[in-house]
């Protein structure tokens, strides 16, 4: 190319669209394109949209319609849309949005700059929906964006049938890579600096159900524990009907897999989770945390909730509460039901009023503010190894302090040290926060292989006009931003 051109992704939902940016982003710079540079107006813009998240749709048609006059001023800009509202909505997307240029599925990311080189060449739009999948994720090209931590995607796509959820029908059924393909690209990483990796899935804990092996999970775990330079492993998100206690086990007999359990709630109501068809109920649910915590006392457990499902009374939200009492959640992410067209939960009866919903999620906010702040409080004092993660840190005050992550995942922020991202910080926590712990005593700063890697590439020159960066960087999976269903 004489002229390369640049592109940028715009990332909406679950970390499995996060991983599946790091792939777009790959196969662009793998095809020649660069990224935009802040504040750059890039000649192709691609969504990688989510059907989950409440207004969805909104939120798509909205920036594309902002984008639009910005298309007319720029000659050979391109609009491509990617993702499950893409899988959702196929021709709807260019009714609505004609000036866009590229409409492209859930299962076929691969496809994303030939899509492109033919809506050029041609001068006309291109869609491709496949409806199932083409290419496993993890076999592209990637683009991360850090050098400490990367998101390991072991399947993808989901056998369960919740009612509130479309995610089966836009990522499919569920399917495993072969344990073997995932070691070699843990090993990659961890080759490339990378100290912590993320195994991620839809329902990560049921992973071997293609191939027939219902320990492949905790299996896996323990495989990890055996890859030299990997010093930190998390999972998300397991599904409770699945969670065996090989996997517990494995949890806490492998040194480098972390204390710490994301897994969905979404009720505390046996009658509204079967009507969510979630096919456990409270009292397994609590028993699982129980054995986690037999085992790893220190263990923090995240988790998912719905508040309004249709049907739902003031009892069951009760239920629901009581649960989250006897849990003790580090965090939990909490979301109002809202109709998701397409699921069977969109038609069902006794859909409860806007202002009750709303008037529920702030009561279980406030009850789960107070449990965090609790439990953070509880770690006053502890010695943590904090992995330092990039950007500024925090400023209170006149004082600047550094951020990163617990092993158990909690946000840390620690006193100002010479230390880089992907560095270790072990410091005393002084301060507790119902989001985040402050720790200024510190003990230690260990100097790291991913520290290196991210000075080196700060201290890289920036890429010519022209040339691709074709970087296998490694992205930080953002533990606070969003989850997978489970």
């Amino acid at each position: 190319m004489t002229e390369t051109r640049t592109y940028e992704v715009r990332t909406y939902g679950c970390q499995m669209n996060v991983h599946d940016s790091e792939r777009l982003s790959g196969l662009l710079e793998d095809a020649g394109y660069v990224r935009a540079t802040a504040g750059e107006q890039a000649d192709v813009v691609v969504f990688n949209t989510c059907a989950v998240r409440e207004n969805a749709d909104n939120r798509l048609y909205g920036n594309l319609g902002h984008l639009r006059p910005i298309k007319m001023a720029h000659e050979g800009m391109q609009i491509a849309v990617g993702g499950c509202m893409a899988q959702k909505d196929q021709g709807e997307i260019l009714r609505r949005a004609p000036w866009v240029d590229v409409v492209f599925g859930t299962h076929n990311i691969g496809s994303l700059p030939v899509l492109l080189e033919r809506a050029r060449i041609a001068q006309e739009a291109q869609v491709e929906i496949k409806d199932s999948l083409e290419t496993f994720p993890s076999t592209l090209p990637t683009r991360r964006e850090s050098p400490y931590a990367a998101w390991v995607a072991i399947s993808v796509g989901c056998n369960n049938t919740c009612t509130f959820c479309i995610v089966p029908s836009l990522r499919g059924k569920e399917k495993d890579r072969r344990p073997g393909d995932i070691l070699q690209e843990v090993r990659t990483l961890v080759g490339q600096g990378v100290l912590e990796v993320t195994l991620l899935g839809q329902n990560v804990n049921t992973y071997g159900v293609e191939f027939g092996d219902r320990l492949a999970f905790g299996k896996l775990l323990r495989a990890c524990g055996d890859i030299e330079g990997l010093e930190r492993v998390r999972f998300t998100s397991p599904h409770p009907a699945a969670f065996t206690d090989d996997v517990i086990d494995a949890m806490a007999e492998t040194p480098n897999v972390m204390h710490q359990l994301h897994m969905p709630l979404q009720s505390g109501s046996d009658r509204v989770l079967k009507a969510m068809r979630r096919s456990y109920r409270a009292s397994r649910y609590l028993g699982i945390l129980d054995r986690v915590r037999a085992v790893m006392p220190d263990a923090a457990i995240s988790t998912d909730i719905i508040v309004g499902f249709p049907g739902e009374t003031e009892a069951d939200f009760q239920e629901t509460l009581d649960v989250v009492r006897a849990s003790r959640f580090a965090n939990a992410f909490t979301f109002q039901y809202s109709i998701r067209a397409g699921t069977p939960a969109a038609t069902m009866d006794g859909q409860v009023p806007k202002e009750v919903v709303q008037e529920r999620y702030e009561r279980l906010v406030a009850v789960q503010e107070e449990i965090s702040w609790q439990e953070n409080k509880r770690q006053h004092g502890r010695v943590l190894e904090v992995l330092i993660a990039e950007g500024e840190g925090r400023k209170d005050d006149a004082t600047r302090r550094l951020s990163g992550r617990a092993p158990d995942n909690r946000l840390v922020h620690v006193a100002a040290v010479e230390a880089r991202p992907g560095d270790m910080v072990t410091a005393e926590v002084t301060y507790a926060a119902p989001h985040h712990l402050v720790a200024d005593k510190v003990v230690s700063v260990r100097r790291t292989r991913a520290g290196d890697a991210w000075e080196a590439r700060m201290s890289a020159p920036p890429a010519p006009k022209g040339v691709s960066l074709g970087m296998p960087t490694i992205g930080r999976p953002a533990p606070s931003a969003a989850v997978t269903c489970g």
